[in-house]
């Protein structure tokens, strides 16, 4: 459905001797209200991949934290390359087990810190603090405070201009409010966070635009804003456990997400960008669904080989458990979470190994590190390339 533009184009004062103008958005929600028949059946099938998401969720042994270690790490590198880092999933973990990466560390760093801030949206929202201005500002400082962008400001609404594309506002692609409206902009979103009337998904796909229209950060908006998405749709209790992110939707689909963002500001058509960002709840959930199933498969049938080895098995299983968490470790790490000696460790790995569980993938003769390479083939591609 097509509308007027969806906010108020301002003159600002010249900058380096050019004009340039901002984009200042109406208030949520949209007006008229949205045709809730336009994307009746991506909103459908958006809700049916969530429940049987949530289902597989319910059944999943072991316990689903064991999983989510993994899951919140491969949306930190999906997200953190939307944004230029080449950092892989195997360089992450390598990092955390102090072990050479293939990349620049500040792209590891980037990712490592994506990681600290989702942890800690989560961990504040299970004690009972409220999805708000306060718990976003937390995450944009954590996000930010170790990265390439610990000089702009983290944790703290831009008191300055910013844009996106360009060199200057002058020439950007887009120019965000300016400065002096983004306190009463992110207030007002604050509020519609919290509307009772709106579907969480639809509300959800509301929030996620307006914020990147505002931008209310001098840098990490698109990443604070994919991780608004999953915050807010587990403080909703729409998500039992933090499995679905759009970062990998959103990357594949690049160049449409960004058209899909741009067009709602300029034609008002809402319906359009509900129907993209439902699509890719959907692709996402029966994706997520669909690994989560084949980890607990592959889980499974490596228990059953662990069984075989008869009372090695209790020591072996120990270890293994630790692969099921994070699938690349090393034998000191192994030793500080088991307590177990070290040379019962290694002969739990060498165990491992002769039932073709673990493999090393050491690159070097000191600090050998292991990996439970089938858990990690089932997350790695969609993280590389």
């Amino acid at each position: 459905m097509k509308r007027e533009i969806q906010g108020t184009v301002q003159k600002s004062s010249l900058a380096a001797g050019e004009a340039y103008s901002t984009y200042i958005p109406n208030p949520l929600p949209p007006s008229p209200p949205v045709e809730l028949a336009e994307f009746a059946e991506w909103n459908r099938a958006a809700i049916a991949a969530f429940d049987a998401l949530n289902d597989i969720v319910s059944a999943t042994s072991p316990d689903p934290s064991v999983i989510t270690y993994m899951y919140i790490r491969k949306e930190a590198v999906l997200s953190s390359q939307i944004e230029g880092t080449q950092s892989t999933l195997d360089d992450l973990l390598r990092y955390e087990s102090e072990q050479v990466i293939g990349v620049p560390a500040e792209d590891v760093e980037e990712v490592s810190s994506y990681v600290a801030a989702l942890n800690h949206g989560l961990k504040r929202m299970q004690e009972g603090f409220p999805l708000s201005l306060r718990l976003i500002r937390e995450i944009h400082k954590i996000l930010l405070e170790n990265s390439r962008g610990k000089t702009k400001s983290p944790g703290e609404f831009r008191t300055s201009q910013n844009w996106i594309g360009g060199s200057r506002p002058g020439n950007a692609h887009f120019v965000p409010a300016p400065p002096d409206k983004v306190p009463e902009l992110m207030s007002g979103l604050e509020k519609f966070l919290h509307n009772e009337d709106i579907p969480p998904l639809i509300l959800a796909a509301l929030t996620h635009h307006q914020f990147e229209t505002i931008h209310p950060f001098l840098d990490g908006n698109g990443r604070a804003g994919r991780l608004l998405i999953t915050l807010f749709l587990c403080e909703r209790g729409f998500l039992k456990s933090p499995f679905l992110y759009l970062s990998l939707f959103f990357k594949k689909n690049r160049d449409l997400y960004y058209e899909k963002l741009d067009s709602v500001r300029k034609t008002g058509d809402w319906e359009e960008w509900l129907n993209f960002f439902l699509e890719g709840v959907a692709v996402t959930a029966t994706n997520a669904r669909t690994t989560l199933v084949a980890i607990q498969k592959l889980f499974e049938a490596d228990d059953f080989k662990i069984s075989s080895l008869g009372r090695p098995r209790i020591t072996a299983s120990a270890v293994f458990n630790q692969f099921k968490r994070k699938p690349l470790l090393t034998i000191t790490e192994l030793v500080d979470q088991t307590k177990l000696a070290r040379n019962t460790v290694i002969s739990s790995v060498e165990r491992l190994i002769s039932l073709d569980i673990l493999r090393n993938v050491s690159e070097k003769k000191w600090g050998q590190i292991y990996s439970y390479s089938g858990y990690a083939e089932l997350l790695v591609p969609d993280t590389e390339g």
